[in-house]
């Protein structure tokens, strides 16, 4: 814990030096300076005040067990027995927290998502398998009281897609679901398998936080834009009008055709909110592809060329490579429970970037 006291030792005098900048007279008449370091003392303060109160936690642990040795009273004696083991219990949880705090939150944790879930080897059966998908994160999301929408899709016609992508909504959408990135692996008998044979199959899942307008600014003049005739459910008086959007991004290539919404706009809007999460993930997958280089760990990276999870249908187990996690219920998370995959993957990450942050 040294090294974390260290660190955090070092945040303390970085937001006592804001503080006394901010009561300088040139600071307090340069509005954007001053601007600049409220920011960073409230991005800091978290800490700064968590840190204090597990100093001063301690103090009163000393003073308390200093009492406790000069009583003569079993009675009182006990009851300070029993205010150390109150405070102790409240420092420890301090020390905790101050851990998670020392982390670098990532700033796109609290965005909507979209999940895009693509068919891979496997014929109809990875098609059927990216529905299972869909429905395991749509179950997931309705666990959390999220809200679902599937904005683009392309059907194999046995009950399965070639490619789908669902919209959630819902505050820390991005946090919960940002490790899901990767291939999907499933391994059972398929509806259409005669013999019984169990067949390997995979599907692949990029999860994509939705993006401010400011993140990524789309050129126009870089996008092919053709309105066409909805189809679909739902789509019989959509169908009078060109209302579904096909966009292409020229310079990457990325197409998406919207056709969710009842308006040429609403579809035009959407469609570029993808294609600038996709465009944003492709600069990840660059950035994680460098850092892969240099790390052996890979949690987070959304690396989608490993095999991240595998589900194994005869033997009712589903494990997550990443970090060797196994349920023995697979028929539960398929049906949407996915914290305990969630839960542990958060905690692999956290605690590597804690050692990154303290070293």
């Amino acid at each position: 814990m040294s090294e974390i006291f260290d660190k955090i030792d070092k945040v303390v005098d970085r937001y006592n030096e804001i503080e006394q900048q901010m009561a300088d007279p040139d600071v307090l008449a340069d509005h954007v300076r001053l601007t600049e370091l409220a920011q960073e003392r409230t991005e800091l303060s978290d800490l700064v005040e968590t840190y204090r109160t597990y100093r001063r936690l301690g103090e009163e642990v000393v003073q308390a067990r200093e009492l406790a040795e000069m009583e003569e009273d079993a009675e009182m004696a006990a009851l300070a027995a029993e205010e150390i083991d109150r405070l102790a219990a409240e420092r420890e949880g301090l020390e905790g927290r101050l851990r998670a705090l020392l982390i670098p939150r990532d700033p796109r944790d609290d965005k909507n998502v979209f999940i895009e879930i693509r068919a891979g080897t496997g014929g109809d059966e990875a098609g059927i398998f990216a529905a299972d998908l869909l429905r395991m994160y749509s179950r997931y999301a309705e666990s959390r009281r999220w809200k679902t929408e599937i904005v683009d899709e392309s059907e194999t016609g046995v009950g399965g897609y070639k490619e789908v992508i669902l919209s959630i909504k819902g505050k820390g959408a991005y946090s919960r679901l940002k490790y899901e990135s990767g291939v999907h692996r499933v391994q059972r008998v398929p509806q259409t398998e005669s013999q019984g044979r169990i067949h390997t199959s995979a599907a692949t899942v990029a999860v994509m936080p939705e993006l401010d307008d400011l993140d990524i600014t789309l050129d126009e003049r870089d996008l092919q834009i053709t309105a066409e005739f909805s189809s679909g459910p739902g789509g019989q008086h959509m169908q009078k009008n060109q209302t579904a959007a096909r966009v292409i991004h020229k310079p990457s290539g990325i197409m998406v055709k919207i056709q969710s919404e009842r308006s040429l706009t609403q579809n035009k809007r959407l469609a570029f909110a993808i294609i600038q999460a996709r465009l944003e993930e492709m600069e990840r997958d660059k950035q994680s592809a460098s850092v892969a280089a240099e790390r052996k760990a890979q949690v987070g990276s959304g690396d989608r060329s490993e095999k991240i999870r595998t589900y194994n249908y005869p033997q009712s187990r589903v494990t997550d490579h990443r970090v060797g996690f196994t349920s023995y219920n697979l028929p539960v998370v398929m049906d949407g429970d996915l914290d305990p995959f969630i839960d542990a993957l958060t905690l692999a990450d956290e605690t590597e970037k804690l050692a990154a942050a303290t070293e």
